[in-house]
């Protein structure tokens, strides 16, 4: 037994040197350099140690905006996306013809680059001297007046850039929600409809519960990468994020490290171990929750009685089909049930 467990560390072993090179090693330099007061890159000198960095970008009008555009970003976009590629993915599954060309024609916008969405966007939206966009141009036919989505009004270009960010993650969710879907074993629906229970009811009782694992990873990597978002904001309004007031908490530490006000690595350190927290307190929030998460009596037993209904179903149908009905149809009903 002792063996098997230092055979299974030396397999772990190169994983672990790894995150320890690339990931806990950084983590901790970057949380040194937050602590250290006015630190320098080229002389490597500080001339104090302490919590002013983080006093200072908690102050920071720009940091601030970054907070507030990073997480409307969030509380708008994962929910949206999610509830989106979940219809659309229902949807898909339960149409046969053109099927693959649906899917692929959604898939489009995960696998196109960033920049180059981007410019569509701006042609859509974006008004010049020559034109106002084709936006405005459908605003105009229903009476509306024009709007400048890029560099007009903060709800405008908060609502494009949420709008870009939908549109470009939402592929890769109807991926991994239509696979979902296409595991659920069938066996329920067809004893649900046995049991005369409606579409809606179908869907909120089986399908739901069956592919809930798919939908809180998508949410919680969601979450993440809204958090982390920032090479969709500089595809529509350009690197001044600041000056458009649409900047974000990783689109403030490269300003702080690169940007025009860049060389505060110290600033930059103390925003990204902020935005660090938020992420990994998200993140272990969502793992308690799911470890302490337990189905209501109620799914439990119709989800128990849709098994029995499935199973009494399939006895049937392989009754039927069956010669030698009784071995095929016991070994059957051990085979769907420990199937479920």
């Amino acid at each position: 037994m002792e063996k098997n467990n230092l055979k299974g560390w030396l397999y772990l072993l190169p994983a672990v040197l790894f995150l320890g090179c690339f990931m806990v090693y950084p983590l901790i330099d970057v949380f040194i350099y937050s602590l250290e007061e006015g630190y320098n890159f080229a002389s490597q000198t500080y001339f104090a140690v302490g919590s002013y960095n983080f006093s200072y970008i908690l102050h920071d009008p720009y940091f601030l905006q970054a907070v507030k555009n990073t997480f409307l970003m969030v509380i708008i976009t994962v929910p949206i996306s999610t509830g989106m590629a979940l219809l659309i993915s229902t949807a898909l599954s339960s149409i046969k013809p053109l099927r693959n060309l649906f899917q692929t024609v959604f898939f489009l916008p995960y696998v196109t680059n960033t920049l180059a969405v981007g410019l569509v966007f701006m042609i859509l939206f974006k008004k010049t001297a020559y034109t106002d966009g084709l936006v405005n141009m459908l605003l105009h036919c229903f009476g509306g007046s024009s709007v400048d989505f890029i560099d007009g009004p903060y709800w405008a270009k908060m609502f494009v850039l949420c709008f870009y960010i939908i549109w470009v993650v939402m592929p890769f969710k109807i991926l991994l929600l239509t696979s979902a879907l296409s595991s659920v074993n069938p066996n329920y629906y067809n004893a649900a409809r046995v049991d005369g229970t409606g579409r809606a009811r179908i869907f909120f009782k089986i399908t739901l519960p069956m592919i809930s694992p798919t939908i809180f990873y998508l949410i919680i990597t969601g979450f993440i990468g809204a958090f982390k978002e920032y090479s969709d904001a500089v595809a529509l309004f350009g690197t001044d994020l600041n000056a458009a007031e649409m900047n974000t908490i990783v689109g403030y530490v490269y300003d702080m490290l690169y940007g025009d006000s860049g060389g505060y690595p110290s600033y930059a350190s103390a925003a990204a171990i902020l935005l660090f927290v938020i992420i990994g307190n998200h993140s272990f929030c969502h793992r308690i929750n799911d470890h302490l998460y337990q189905p209501a009596d109620q799914q439990e037993a119709y989800l128990l009685r849709i098994r029995r209904k499935a199973l009494s179903w399939y006895r049937q149908q392989t009754i039927s089909r069956s010669k030698n009905t009784s071995a095929f149809a016991a070994k059957s009903e051990t085979d769907l049930f420990m199937g479920f």
